[in-house]
């Protein structure tokens, strides 16, 4: 019983600011401010296309930007994901891990679920 009584004592206490507070004494909520003017408007031809490819258990992902190949992301069945980037945009592919110090931030793993 005296747990009980202890409880309504806390929600009480609790609950007194809420009741106190008037309606007199709410004030509305300032208007939303526009966009700032410099924002672009969204291209799409600045998006990536990816093209998902299953190959022999293995999933090739390819990123294109305004048909250009610049990146291609191969994940084994089994291992490590592995990236292959055209870092100077000749056509020449050098393989990249996760562990490399020079891997561009996006392809970075923040988390999985």
């Amino acid at each position: 019983m005296r747990r009980i009584q202890a409880l309504l004592a806390t929600l009480a206490f609790a609950a007194a600011p809420v009741l106190a507070q008037s309606k007199a004494e709410l004030q509305p909520l300032p208007a939303v401010p526009p966009p700032p003017p410099e924002m672009a408007p969204f291209d799409a031809a600045l998006e990536p296309e990816v093209t998902i490819i299953k190959r022999e258990g293995n999933t090739v992902e390819e990123h294109r930007i305004n048909g250009r190949l610049f990146m291609i992301k191969v994940t084994p069945e089994h291992g490590v994901p592995y990236y292959l980037v055209d870092r100077k945009g000749d056509g020449n592919f050098s393989r990249e891990t996760m562990g490399n110090a020079d891997v561009s931030v996006p392809m970075w793993v923040i988390g999985t679920f």
